[in-house]
């Protein structure tokens, strides 16, 4: 628990946490609520438009945001030498890890929920201009995309932790991050093999994550929703248990 709270206080009294919070807080409201507002491609001629998706766009966006915090909280020790003292305050390597998903799963819950709430909000209210309709939260689909729009965004979150704990650098570990949730989804958008495209689809971390959201055409989906959130957990889990590995194994 001392370690818990001296994580916790070392994250929570530096500035740039609190900006980068409520960072995550308006861009993914901000994000959701234009593309709520703007929301086209009415369902005629095949074309559906599923509306839990739409009024919750901003976690494509937020993410960044959550990888970036997720990367800072190990790799910015790292890049400024402050790990060595981390080190000698908590020479248990896999309590200080722990320390910090905790502290960070906290934060992230705190952002991602009211990030997540907020853009459903905006959904609500905006989407019926546009001829769309979002469910009520009593709807189990409804609150399978919310609640597990939350879930991705802490296990985004873990997987910037992983990584910059394997990398030692945030920069690289944000760079590696960003490349598997936005540029792994354009990489396979090109392949033209139908065998292969549809294995890359089924692991793309970002791809497989968000079809949680999904609340029509399920039968359309690559992966059921919940198992499309496992590919997300086995990436950040992945790159998590790395991390600890490395950081137990290696001089600091």
């Amino acid at each position: 628990m001392n370690t818990v709270r001296s994580e916790w206080t070392k994250l929570t009294t530096s500035p740039g946490t609190v900006w980068m919070l409520l960072g995550i807080i308006a861009l993914t409201i901000g994000t959701s609520a234009a593309s709520s507002a703007t929301a086209g491609c009415p369902p005629v001629d095949g074309c559906v438009v599923d509306p839990a998706r739409t009024g919750l766009a901003g976690v494509t966006v937020g993410q960044a945001l959550v990888v970036v915090l997720g990367a800072l909280l190990i790799g910015g020790e790292y890049h400024t030498g402050m790990i060595g003292v981390s080190l000698a305050a908590t020479p248990r390597r896999t309590s200080l890890l722990l320390a910090k998903v905790a502290n960070l799963g906290a934060l992230v819950a705190v952002a991602g929920v009211l990030g997540v709430l907020g853009s459903y909000v905006a959904g609500r209210l905006l989407l019926p201009g546009r001829g769309y309709h979002l469910a009520p939260l009593t709807e189990p689909a409804m609150l399978r995309g919310v609640g597990g729009s939350v879930l991705y965004l802490l296990l985004v979150a873990l997987l910037g932790l992983g990584l910059a704990a394997m990398m030692r650098e945030p920069a690289a570990a944000i760079g590696v991050a960003f490349g598997l949730l936005y540029v792994f989804p354009l990489i396979t958008s090109v392949v033209t093999e139908k065998h292969w495209r549809r294995h890359l689809e089924q692991i793309q971390p970002m791809g497989a994550g968000l079809d949680i959201q999904a609340t029509l055409n399920l039968h359309g989906l690559i992966l059921s929703p919940w198992a499309g959130l496992g590919v997300l957990a086995a990436w950040a889990l992945g790159a998590l248990f790395t991390g600890w590995l490395l950081l137990i194994t290696r001089d600091a």
